[in-house]
């Protein structure tokens, strides 16, 4: 073995292969622990319209989910798009980003996250809920909006933080990124929307049981289990694959 191959280090981890951190700021932490809140509150607020009439709830609620996932965006995550910053010189002081520029630097990444979301992630999910027993012939308005809120629930935040990077998203399809709150909430709400389903079968002739209820109910509550575990149970972790 030669000295040079005995004194090689292993090679460090891509930056966007770490675990994403939340912004270490007030505003951030704040809305941060406000975001499943949030979540859980938008639910238990809309169940029994969602009950009563799920395609116009879902519709309504959308855009409130997407302005949540945006602000969750800009103000908690580090953009991809966002230059490092470089470090002031011996004696030079540090310039203080203008906040109106870095607003627009961070607002416009959230903007590009959720036209992917709605123009990839959303059209992409409604093929999987097919596959994954959906209703193919009815029920189409019901699973469109299952498929977007599903969507704008596990992909906005993966966006904004990894951008399109082809490595990275073959990780996160075969489960091999390091779990934080961002992946933990994505693995939370299929979790979630998978196990929601179980109940739908059910010769219980409940209204709550009707497509797509109680798989809405699972993505949300799953989402919220799974960014908490993620950020702080299982944060660094990695599921084995056997």
């Amino acid at each position: 073995m030669s000295s040079s191959t005995a004194n090689a280090k292993p090679a460090a981890a891509a930056p966007n292969e770490k675990p994403v951190e939340i912004l270490q700021n007030q505003a951030s932490q704040f809305y941060a622990n406000l975001h499943p809140v949030l979540l859980l509150s938008i639910l238990l607020v809309s169940f029994r319209s969602l009950v009563q009439d799920p395609v116009s709830t879902l519709l309504g609620l959308a855009p409130t989910i997407a302005v949540v996932q945006a602000v969750y965006c800009v103000l908690c995550l580090p953009s991809t798009g966002q230059p490092a910053a470089s470090p002031p010189k011996p004696g030079q002081k540090k310039k203080a980003a203008k906040p109106a520029q870095d607003l627009w630097a961070k607002a416009v990444p959230a903007f590009l996250s959720l036209v992917l979301t709605l123009t990839l992630s959303a059209p992409t999910l409604y093929i999987i809920v097919i596959l994954f027993g959906g209703p193919l012939t009815t029920h189409q308005p019901q699973t469109l909006l299952l498929a977007l809120h599903l969507a704008l629930l596990t992909t906005p935040q993966l966006y904004y933080t990894h951008g399109l990077d082809t490595r990275i998203w073959l990780k996160i399809a075969s489960l091999q990124l390091p779990i934080d709150e961002l992946f933990g909430m994505t693995l939370g709400a299929c979790l979630g929307s998978w196990i929601g389903a179980i109940p739908i079968p059910l010769d219980w002739d409940r209204e709550w049981q009707k497509w797509p209820v109680t798989i809405v109910i699972g993505l949300y509550l799953g989402a919220v289990v799974g960014k908490l575990a993620g950020g702080y149970v299982f944060k660094g972790a990695k599921i084995k694959i056997s």
